[in-house]
C-alpha cells in the first residue's frame, strides 16, 4: 500500500492532498480538539491553516510515515518529529489511529483474497500474492492481475498500492518499490542482471545497515558487485548461512512459499513519552498509562483471537538503555486485570530510579483461544467420573 497511514488520514481529510503531511505522535487529542473547535463543518472542510504543523510541535514522538510530498524533503518513517521539524517545518502534523489502519488494512487484503486466494499477510500494509495458480494469473507476465488487483483495491477503500510481479518474494518485494506510488513493475528471472544488478545492495530485503556497511568495507556497493563474488568468499566473511543467502539473493534466487496461515509469537503495546517521566513524580501519570497500555492489549488479543502465558514489560530510560523483564503463569489469559497485575510485578523487578522515555507490555507464549477453550473442555471431560464411578479417560 502506497503510504499507508498517510492515505487512509487523506481520506478524511482530502483537503490536505499534495501537501507535505506526517503522521506520528501520540497526540490524538489534538485531533479530537481539531474537530471540536470545527464540530460544524464536515471534515473534508476544516481549513488546512487550522491543522497543527510541525513548527509548533515539541516532544520525542517519532514518525510512522510521511506522504510523498513530505518525502520530498528527507522526511521519513521512524524519524524523530523534531527532526522532522527542521527540515520541513510546515508539513502538518497527524496523530495515528490505528483502527482506522486495521479497518483499512482488513478491506484490502479481502479484496485481495478474492482475486489471489493464495496470499501471505506481511504487516497491515504488505502482502505477498501468489498468481500462479490464478486464472488469467500469466497474462502479460501478471501485470492483468495486478491492474485487477490495483483496481479493485482502489474501488473497495479509495486507496492505491504498487504491485512488483516476479518469480519469487525476493524479486517480487524489489520490484513492488521500483514505481511508487500507483505502479505496476514486472521483472523476469531474464532481468536480474539489467534491472536487480545496478541496484544498491540495501535494496535487498534481509541486508541492514551493519550488513551494508561490512559489504562497503569489502568495495562491494551494488547487487552486481555482490553477484560476482564466490559463494565460498562470502561464507569465508559473513558465515555459513548468511553467505550462502547473500550470494543466493543476488542472484535472484529465493525459493520461500507464499505462507498462508502463521501465528505470531508474541502480541505488544508501547508509546513513547512526550517527555521523560519519573516512576514516583510522575507516578500517577505513568499509572495510567500502564493500564491503557494492558487495556489495549487484552483487547488485541481478545480481537485477533489469542490468549497468552508469559507477560513482559520493556521499558527505555532517558540514556536510551532497554531492559525487558517477563513472568509465565499458570494459565492462559486475554484478561487485562491479569496482564496488568502480572506486568506490574514484572516492573518491581527492574531499576525505577531512571526516568523513562518509552514503556511497553508484551504477552507471548500465545495460543489460539479457540484451542484453549477446547483444551480446557477436553481436560474437564477427561477428569469427569463416569456414571459408574470410574475415571473417565477416553
Amino acid at each position: 500500500m502506497d503510504a499507508f497511514y498517510a492515505s487512509v488520514e487523506l481520506l478524511r481529510y482530502p483537503q490536505l492532498k499534495g501537501l507535505p503531511v506526517v503522521i506520528g505522535g501520540g497526540r490524538r487529542r489534538l485531533d479530537e480538539a481539531l474537530r471540536d473547535a470545527h464540530a460544524d463543518r464536515p471534515l473534508a472542510e476544516i481549513p488546512v491553516a487550522a491543522f497543527p504543523v510541525l513548527r509548533d510541535y515539541a516532544g520525542r514522538g517519532v514518525i510512522t510515515t510521511a506522504t510523498y510530498a513530505a518525502r520530498q524533503f528527507g522526511v521519513g518513517s521512524a524519524m524523530g518529529l523534531m527532526k522532522a521539524a527542521k527540515l520541513c517545518p510546515q508539513a502538518i502534523l497527524l496523530p495515528v489511529d490505528f483502527d482506522e489502519y486495521r479497518k483499512y488494512s482488513r478491506l484490502f487484503k479481502a479484496t485481495v483474497t478474492e482475486l489471489a486466494p493464495q496470499m501471505e499477510d506481511r504487516g497491515v500494509d504488505e502482502v505477498y500474492a501468489d498468481f500462479t495458480h490464478v486464472p488469467g494469473g500469466q497474462r502479460e507476465g501478471g501485470r492483468v492481475l495486478a491492474r485487477l488487483i490495483q483496481k479493485s483495491i482502489f474501488e473497495r477503500t479509495g486507496l492505491t498500492c504498487s504491485v512488483g510481479v516476479a518469480p519469487n518474494k525476493l524479486l517480487a518485494k524489489m520490484a513492488s518499490e521500483f514505481n511508487k506510488p500507483n505502479g505496476i513493475s514486472v521483472v523476469f528471472e531474464a532481468d536480474v542482471q539489467t534491472k536487480i544488478w545496478p541496484l544498491p545492495c540495501r535494496k535487498i530485503n534481509g541486508i541492514g545497515p551493519k550488513a551494508e556497511i561490512k559489504l562497503a568495507k569489502l568495495h562491494i556497493h551494488t547487487i552486481g558487485d555482490l553477484a560476482a563474488q564466490p559463494r565460498e568468499w562470502l561464507v569465508d566473511n559473513f558465515g555459513k548461512a548468511y553467505g550462502a543467502w547473500l550470494h543466493d539473493a543476488s542472484r535472484g534466487r529465493d525459493n520461500r512459499a507464499v505462507v498462508t496461515e502463521s501465528e505470531p509469537v508474541s502480541i505488544s503495546r508501547e508509546t513513547t513519552f512526550d517527555r521523560d517521566l519519573h516512576a514516583v513524580r510522575d507516578k500517577a501519570q505513568l499509572g495510567q498509562i500502564f493500564t491503557e497500555l494492558c487495556t489495549k492489549l487484552a483487547g488485541d488479543l481478545q480481537r485477533k483471537g489469542y490468549v497468552g502465558k508469559t507477560i513482559g514489560i520493556k521499558l527505555r530510560y532517558d540514556n536510551f538503555k532497554s531492559v525487558t523483564r517477563d513472568q509465565t503463569i499458570e494459565t492462559h489469559t486475554h484478561d487485562a486485570t491479569t496482564i496488568r497485575h502480572t506486568a506490574g510485578l514484572c516492573l518491581k523487578r527492574v531499576n525505577l530510579a531512571p526516568r523513562l522515555r518509552l514503556l511497553g507490555v508484551r504477552v507471548g507464549g500465545l495460543m489460539k483461544m479457540s484451542d484453549f477453550v477446547q483444551q480446557a473442555v477436553d481436560s474437564k471431560l477427561a477428569t469427569t467420573p463416569a456414571a459408574d464411578g470410574n475415571l473417565s479417560l477416553f
